[in-house]
């Protein structure tokens, strides 16, 4: 079962939420799914994945970035202007609000939450640099995730500048899309200190999942190595999954799982199932 809301973020924009699992919100452990580039939170696998990790007892919550491009119309990009005035810092600012709702009983109460955060592609490093601001992240799985904002030649750095945007092609909908130069100047403002991926995870204290297809042709398997060769070994994992690529098999709109992706489900869940699920607290093991 799922449930719409609508959340205004602290820098005045909406929101939209769906959750899965409400009837697990006492149980305190908790899934928050960040989308990634030209992704909304009911593209493909998402209702699946929310459906997924709420038979398995949990509260999940998936959401779309304000400036995403997705307005009321669920699963068209009709809001090209926001897209193209999102940044990285809006995004990392948005899942913190979404995290702290949470947190905070905006869904139902909670008491000593236990939280994991899935992140695809953008999304997997919006996750990792969002991580150490909020309280009560226990794991973090990315998916086919991103180890550097920084993607552009000096060239079209000079260009996108020089005529205040730049544009990708959404092929799935043949529409152009716009990015302004305020994406770029976030970067470069931000990009030692609150966008340095590195950084982020060389600092991460929570275990974490690093998740790639070997097929992906839209991040190469080096940004996953990249990630793992950062982190902790002693609390981290590389899996990569043979003969799938960046979505790991599935498509929009959804045409139904596949034993990739199924793969991939069960690889996070057993990752949680350890890192969350099962860490119970003293002043819950004596209500237990």
């Amino acid at each position: 079962m799922s449930q719409n809301y609508s959340l205004i973020s602290s820098l005045g924009e909406t929101i939209a939420i769906t959750t899965f699992g409400n009837e697990n919100i006492s149980q305190n452990k908790c899934i928050v799914l960040a989308h990634g580039f030209k992704g909304f939170k009911d593209w493909g696998y998402a209702p699946y994945f929310g459906n997924y990790f709420a038979s398995n007892g949990y509260f999940v919550i998936t959401f779309n970035f304000s400036h995403n491009g997705i307005g009321e119309n669920k699963f068209e990009f009709t809001e090209l202007e926001k897209f193209a005035n999102n940044t990285f810092s809006r995004e990392i600012s948005e899942l913190q609000d979404v995290v702290n709702a949470y947190n905070n009983n905006y869904f139902g109460e909670v008491s000593n939450p236990k939280i994991g955060l899935v992140g695809h592609s953008r999304g997997g490093a919006i996750a990792l640099l969002t991580a150490s601001k909020i309280e009560n992240i226990k794991a973090i799985s990315t998916w086919g995730s991103v180890s550097t904002f920084d993607r552009y030649s000096t060239r079209q750095k000079e260009i996108w500048k020089k005529k205040g945007y730049f544009s990708v092609m959404n092929m799935r909908t043949n529409q152009e899309m716009r990015l302004n130069a305020s994406l770029l100047l976030d970067l470069e403002a931000n990009k030692n200190g609150l966008l340095n991926i590195e950084k982020a995870v060389k600092n991460l204290k929570m275990p974490l999942l690093i998740i790639h297809g070997k097929e992906d042709l839209a991040v190469k398997i080096s940004e996953a190595e990249d990630l793992y060769s950062w982190s902790n070994k002693e609390n981290s994992e590389l899996i990569l999954i043979e003969n799938t690529g960046h979505t790991f098999g599935c498509v929009h709109p959804f045409e139904g799982t596949n034993l990739k992706f199924e793969e991939v489900l069960s690889k996070t869940k057993e990752f949680f199932e350890k890192n969350i699920r099962k860490q119970l607290s003293e002043k819950e093991k004596l209500e237990c």
